[in-house]
């Protein structure tokens, strides 16, 4: 008997330990009931969830799933956070992201920001977005030496940041108090844009940062291009590696020292709604920068500075309001991760240019979570579960093989270039796209549970963005597109495509499967129809060309469907339905044609429902 020491808690303290062979008995035991004969380590697998990578997720985890050290806040190989006091003195980086191209409204927005709770700024500058010109403007009124700045603008990088060191030097700033970014990311915008930008106004950027602004860093390691273009947590992290290496590189070679250059690196990684994952991914991070220092002689240089970015790859167009709470669960992950910079995209986001609304609950998601919440008063408050650290080891691993897959291929720039990261960041988006299509991965109020009765958001149209180099994907894109169909279709007819739902038998036997169908029906945008709430082979006619439906869907048990399923079917096809479905898996049963089930291909399904209906895409 295990003797615990009297410190209150001693409940149960009698009975010995379970072991973990116990433990899985009596999984196996739950799942033969449920039909699935496994045993030993096969039943714990039967339980776990893929993830991409290669990696899964297991029911559970113990001591035995032994970890490297994470070490501590502050010291190498910095799993634990970058400082020694983490976010527990004064919390994150509340980080506003403005990307509108009139100096004024930019300016008052900016304001709005910094009163309200924001501590710094994210600009994006350029042709469509925020012009070098109108800086001055946008800044009026702004401290710089207490609102961190970090530039955004691409090919325009070096005049923005020059502009930028002569505001803080004009408003009499002390270059040791500058803080912020300079945003020179010519690897980014060659992901972005697929144009070559010359490095050495970055260089002399980081030159001058480094002997005269310490505050500040010239260099920004974007990784979201990567992300954004379908990459998966694992390619997002190697391809951020190979460009700061790359960087790393130009920046010794033209005289700065190891932990100089690094200090010349913010990393901008995108959080997703993932939050175990986005945990992982910012403490995996840290830990293979600190191995890129120490291979390069100094792990102490590797404390990476991070900037998380909710994910736009997750924002929708449709129920936009979700986006809330996809942020929300992303600005935790990043806060938990240890990220010491956070941006809370707008939950309109995907719709343009946020409104003051939209600015307000972004900036307020991080309050909330830092000052209700008290999320950064524990450094690493993740540290010591068996699973962050197990996924955080696990994460790093696979991100190190694909860093080392890119390195092989000469390089990021070369990985570029040559379509090596395009080629592998596109596979992974279509085994994805796959899993959206199937809904095995649901899109709340998308893919699952549609509103089409929602009023449209309208939002001011937000700059295009550059192209031409790396695609920019969303999760809710193949629905999107179906919806639009619809739309169209609603505003040139005045009523959306109709399907009908012809339920056999009492509510109790159809009730499940019509849901299904529903829900199914009205995420490409076709209105369900279920009047009456019952039908058989009699009435089954009429109802249906009352609904104005062009397509049927039948609705039951099994034991129904082999009884009247055929009939119903047939006396629908006599009504006029150019197809009839049956929900439920794939049987024998006459005058059906197709059937829809969990984990069909619902933008398949829907897709070609609508080309049957003369929907226009």
């Amino acid at each position: 008997m295990t003797v615990l020491p009297d410190d209150g808690l001693s409940l149960a303290a009698e009975f010995p330990d379970a072991t973990h062979e116990q433990w899985q008995r009596l999984v196996e035991g739950v799942l033969r009931k449920s039909g699935k004969d496994v045993s030993g380590a096969a039943a714990e697998e039967a339980l776990s969830t893929a993830l991409e990578d290669g990696l899964s997720t297991r029911p559970l985890y113990t001591a035995r799933d032994a970890v490297p050290d994470p070490g501590l806040p502050g010291f190498a190989p910095y799993v634990r956070g970058g400082s020694a006091t983490g976010g527990a003195a004064t919390g994150w980086d509340v980080r506003q992201r403005h990307a509108m191209a009139d100096p004024r409204r930019t300016n008052e927005a900016i304001l709005a920001d910094l009163e309200n709770g924001v501590t710094s700024l994210w600009l994006t500058l350029g042709p469509d977005a925020l012009p070098v010109s109108g800086l001055e403007q946008a800044l009026d009124g702004v401290y710089l030496d207490l609102a961190p700045v970090a530039l955004d603008a691409g090919a325009a990088y070096e005049d923005a940041a020059r502009a930028l060191l002569r505001l803080i030097d004009a408003a009499g700033v002390a270059k040791d108090a500058a803080r912020g970014g300079l945003g020179a990311d010519p690897l980014g915008h060659e992901a972005r844009t697929g144009a070559q930008l010359a490095a050495d106004a970055a260089l002399d950027l980081a030159g001058t940062c480094a002997r005269e602004y310490p505050g500040l860093r010239a260099l920004t390691v974007d990784a979201l291009p990567y992300h954004e273009a379908g990459g998966s947590a694992a390619q997002e992290l190697g391809a951020s590696l190979a460009t700061g290496v790359a960087y790393l590189r130009l920046l010794t070679d033209a005289g700065l020292s190891l932990q100089a250059a690094c200090a010349q690196l913010e990393f901008r990684y995108a959080a997703t709604a993932d939050q175990f994952l986005t945990v992982a991914k910012l403490r995996a991070a840290r830990r293979l920068w600190a191995r890129v220092a120490e291979a390069c002689g100094d792990a102490s240089a590797g404390a990476q500075r991070q900037h998380a970015v909710t994910s736009p790859v997750m924002m929708t167009r449709r129920d936009p309001w979700v986006n809330m709470l996809r942020t929300t669960v992303a600005c935790l992950g990043a806060g938990v991760g240890g990220a010491d910079a956070v941006t809370v995209l707008p939950f309109d986001h995907a719709l343009g240019l946020p409104d003051a609304f939209a600015r307000r609950i972004a900036r307020n998601t991080s309050t909330i979570l830092l000052e209700e919440s008290h999320l950064a008063r524990v450094i690493d408050p993740a540290g010591g579960s068996w699973y962050v650290e197990r996924l955080t080891a696990e994460l790093a691993g696979a991100a190190w093989e694909f860093f080392q897959e890119i390195e092989r291929a000469g390089g990021q720039a070369a990985a570029l270039r040559s379509g090596l990261l395009g080629d592998r960041l596109a596979a992974t988006w279509a085994r994805r796209s796959e899993k959206l299509a199937t809904r095995r991965e649901p899109i709340t109020g998308v893919s699952e549970f549609p509103y089409l009765a929602e009023k449209p958001v309208a939002r001011e149209a937000a700059p295009a963005g550059p192209t031409g180099g790396l695609p920019r994907v969303r999760r809710d894109e193949a629905y999107e597109a179906l919806r639009a169909r619809s739309d169209a279709h609603l505003a040139a007819t005045g009523a959306r495509p109709r399907v009908f739902l012809a339920a056999l038998g009492p509510a109790a036997a159809h009730t499940a499967r019509a849901a299904f169908a529903a829900n199914l029906f009205q995420a490409g945008g076709i209105e369900p129809v279920h009047d009456p709430v019952s039908v058989d082979a009699a009435t089954a006619a009429e109802a249906f060309r009352a609904s104005g439906a062009t397509v049927a869907c039948l609705c039951s048990s099994d034991a129904l469907y082999a009884e009247e399923a055929a009939a119903v079917a047939a006396a629908l096809k006599e009504a006029g339905a150019e197809r009839v479905y049956l929900a439920g898996r794939p049987g024998e049963y006459d005058a059906v044609d197709a059937y829809v089930f969990a984990g069909c291909d619902a933008v398949a399904v829907l897709s070609s429902t609508l080309d049957l209906m003369g929907v226009a895409p």
